[in-house]
């Protein structure tokens, strides 16, 4: 008998035909899944032009001539340059300077620069000058004199006599370069965060195909799921699935069993699942198109039934993010909803997740919604708007208990509230 495999729920959306480094790959099994489950592809160039467009709209916004970029996630909204990302994170050899109005230039690093050839929104692509220590050595200092200097002159040429440019991140080194070349800087993400949280109908149908993608991973996963596997063996089947159709990389390696779920964030390690375990993970996969998939869920190990006291932490999770997903309504704001969002139990709290909602893209984004009462934590002022796309997030574990269940979903926020984007069962037994 032919094997039945798990197909997430078909949807079905209008996109322009596949215009990705994926196009044409016979080999690409996501294309005959997106396909069968109704997922029009991006337009890949509208896309990119929405993105660019966003960015330079909050430049122009905050009187900015420009921005400098070392981010490689905010490089690829610019620019849509996938190239070696998590290197890039540790080691800043890239770096693009977006003019408000005028070129896209992308600084890269030997041996790279032909990559700009397939990236129609960069103008121009300059060699990288290399300030760090891994790179510049004892010359450090010296180097990041001649970045801020070439940087200045072409903010110069195409800043129209504007010297205010915005920075995402940047050691002080080399801020302080840039203003003895005569440099207004500001460092903050918020430009950035600010262009990105709204998604366009493009994007939207990239996270669509990369959740399925991850929902594909996810049911593989299932299959495998009996006692004697380690959470290590586990984990890497999510990540082949995600490998295999054009996903990136992994943020995380948040996959626990057992005891090694209560408290939440131990990473998957080599310990033996046995029957009877909840297995609880978080994918936080980068995965095709460069979106994010960030949805958990909880199952309990083949070979022995759920307990009563599984079906009771499961049970917490899934009524706090349904009653959060139908609070939610465009207009509501963030402090509001953390006021008004589900109340988890006493003995749950001390191991509550670090927030309620947050939102995703690229990867986690802007905004991140605190548990009441913790406003210093990392709560802060602002609204939910439609085009925004969320992270419904749960973790019950009681204080001192064996085990805990994690539970996230993906969503769009509408017109009217929130529409789910994952559709993989919430069972801790799931049928597929």
């Amino acid at each position: 008998m032919e094997e039945t495999r798990y197909t997430p729920k078909a949807r079905h959306v209008h996109g322009a035909d596949d215009a990705y480094v994926l196009t044409g790959d016979p080999g690409n099994p996501a294309h005959r899944e997106w396909t069968a489950a109704g997922l029009d592809a991006p337009d890949i160039e509208a896309m990119r032009d929405y993105r660019l467009e966003r960015l330079r709209a909050e430049l122009k916004a905050r009187d900015f001539a420009g921005a400098i970029l070392y981010d490689p996630l905010n490089i690829r909204y610019a620019t849509d340059c996938s190239n070696m990302q998590v290197w890039c994170m540790h080691n800043p050899v890239r770096y693009a300077y977006v003019a408000t109005e005028g070129p896209v230039v992308l600084f890269d690093f030997h041996g790279c620069l032909h990559l700009s050839h397939d990236l129609p929104r960069v103008t121009e692509s300059r060699k990288a000058i290399s300030w760090f220590y891994f790179g510049a050595g004892p010359e450090e200092r010296e180097r990041a004199g001649i970045w801020a200097a070439e940087l200045a002159d072409l903010i110069r040429e195409t800043g129209g006599g504007n010297p205010r440019i915005a920075v995402d991140r940047c050691d002080p080194m080399g801020i302080e370069a840039l203003t003895a070349c005569g440099i207004d800087t500001h460092v903050s993400m918020e430009f950035a965060e600010e262009a990105r949280k709204i998604k366009s109908a493009d994007e939207i149908r990239a996270m669509r195909r990369a959740i399925h993608t991850s929902e594909v991973g996810m049911a593989e996963m299932w299959r495998a799921l009996r006692p004697g596997i380690t959470e290590n063996q586990l984990w890497s089947i999510l990540h082949k699935a995600n490998i295999e159709r054009g996903g990136e990389w992994i943020e995380t390696r948040l996959l626990a069993s057992g005891p090694r779920t209560n408290p939440w964030f131990q990473e998957c390690a080599d310990r033996v699942i046995e029957a009877g375990d909840i297995v609880a993970f978080d994918t936080d996969l980068i995965g095709p198109y460069g979106y994010c998939s960030d949805i958990s869920r909880a199952w309990v190990t083949p070979g022995m039934a759920p307990t009563n006291a599984q079906r009771d932490l499961h049970a917490i999770a899934l009524e706090q993010i349904n009653t959060n997903l139908d609070l939610l309504k465009p207009g509501m704001s963030y402090m509001e909803f953390g006021a008004k969002s589900y109340q988890l139990p006493e003995d749950c709290l001390p191991n509550r997740y670090s927030a309620i909602v947050h939102g995703v893209g690229l990867c986690d984004e802007y905004p991140s919604v605190a548990y009441p009462g913790d406003k210093r934590k990392g709560g802060y002022e602002g609204a939910f708007e439609p085009g925004m796309c969320l992270c419904f997030e749960s973790y019950v574990g009681r204080e001192g208990g064996k085990e805990g269940v994690k539970v996230e979903r993906q969503a769009l926020v509408t017109d009217t509230g929130v529409e789910l984007l994952d559709s993989f069962p919430l069972d801790l037994v799931p049928e597929i």
